[in-house]
């Protein structure tokens, strides 16, 4: 077990593949011909025509391991896999705009996903200032090529671990029942394709008790509204907060709120009243059916962690944070941000005019 836990960490806890020759390079066979055909007088072109390989492939292959007169096929083998066998360096170690461009964009907590999404659009056809997402997470976790970028940014991934790991199943804990109820089975059929702006979804994001926020999400778009909760996460305590928040939407995306089944929307039904906003409830543990609210829930964990006290932030903190986060890429959007989408949507055709 020790060895096990020494490997991960000396690894970054990413596997290292072994090496393999890629089809592309020359095979020990084929160096062999080399050697016999040099023996035998052909020229690089013949050699290349016969070996079915491009003459200045040949050309190199000689000219680097001695020439015709020291060509040797055992030695030249060796020499290659040396050659394979050391590391290469990272395309961000290389390219000091395209590293500087990714360090920012990690210090703002945007993912490797987000980045590589949003340096696609940003630089069609540049591929100098392109990079994969994976290589960002190898470039931050693999001992290999550690000296590509800041390591300490792994501390702005959602993670922010020191060493990646499997993704764990959690078992989602129960909520109460809540008279007067509407269940999410009653919910427009509409809500579910993400056609039709203004669907919600909203929950708790608890710290110590009894502290919390509100999150808001728009379906369509994912923006995200963070709702201060100051005194306290009882149902008469978080109505006003969570009532003031919905009048600030206009109208036309203020058509449905889907929220958990908690105690904390209790007074749902004055939350309706107020607002014109219907409000269906998820069955008892079963988090995914408001999925949207559930997955920006888990990228807030990195502002608002889990054992602090949210009280001591702000609405004026929370709606940094919103911002923040509605200004990263998503892949859903093509890489254009939740705030763009949102914006489209207010100045949509359903948007009444003056």
């Amino acid at each position: 077990m020790q060895s096990a836990r020494r490997f991960l960490h000396q690894s970054g806890g990413v596997r290292l593949t072994p090496q393999q020759r890629s089809e592309r390079h020359l095979s020990g066979s084929e160096r062999e011909e080399i050697s016999r055909g040099i023996a035998a007088g052909e020229s690089g072109r013949q050699l290349a025509s016969r070996l079915g390989r491009s003459p200045s492939t040949v050309s190199r292959e000689i000219a680097r391991n001695g020439g015709r007169d020291r060509y040797r096929a055992a030695s030249a083998d060796e020499a290659a896999y040396v050659r394979g066998r050391r590391p290469k360096q990272a395309k961000l170690a290389q390219r000091p705009a395209l590293r500087a461009l990714v360090e920012a964009k990690l210090a703002l907590c945007w993912s490797p996903d987000q980045i590589a999404g949003w340096l696609r659009r940003q630089f069609p056809g540049e591929t100098a200032m392109q990079i994969s997402h994976e290589a960002i997470y190898l470039s931050l976790y693999d001992p290999r090529r550690r000296q590509a970028i800041d390591r300490s940014l792994t501390q702005r991934l959602r993670s922010a671990r020191p060493m990646r790991r499997p993704k764990i199943a959690r078992r989602p804990t129960g909520r109460g029942i809540i008279r007067g109820m509407v269940s999410i089975t009653a919910r427009p059929a509409e809500v579910e394709d993400r056609k039709v702006p203004g669907h919600w979804e909203g929950d708790l994001v608890m710290g110590t008790r009894p502290s919390a926020v509100a999150t808001l999400v728009e379906r369509t778009s994912r923006y995200t509204a963070i709702v201060a909760l100051p005194d306290g996460i009882k149902a008469e305590q978080v109505t006003p907060h969570l009532t003031r928040s919905l009048l600030g939407i206009p109208p036309h995306l203020r058509r449905t709120l889907t929220w958990d089944r908690g105690r904390e929307i209790a007074e749902h039904q004055a939350i309706t009243t107020e607002t014109r906003m219907p409000i269906y409830l998820c069955k008892p543990r079963s988090p995914w059916q408001r999925g949207t609210n559930e997955n920006t829930n888990r990228l807030l964990r990195q502002y608002l962690p889990k054992g602090a006290d949210l009280r001591r932030f702000s609405q004026a903190d929370l709606d940094a944070i919103a911002h923040e986060l509605n200004h990263r890429p998503r892949k859903t959007h093509g890489y254009r941000t939740p705030a763009e989408v949102y914006a489209d949507l207010l100045n949509s055709s359903d948007a009444p005019t003056a």
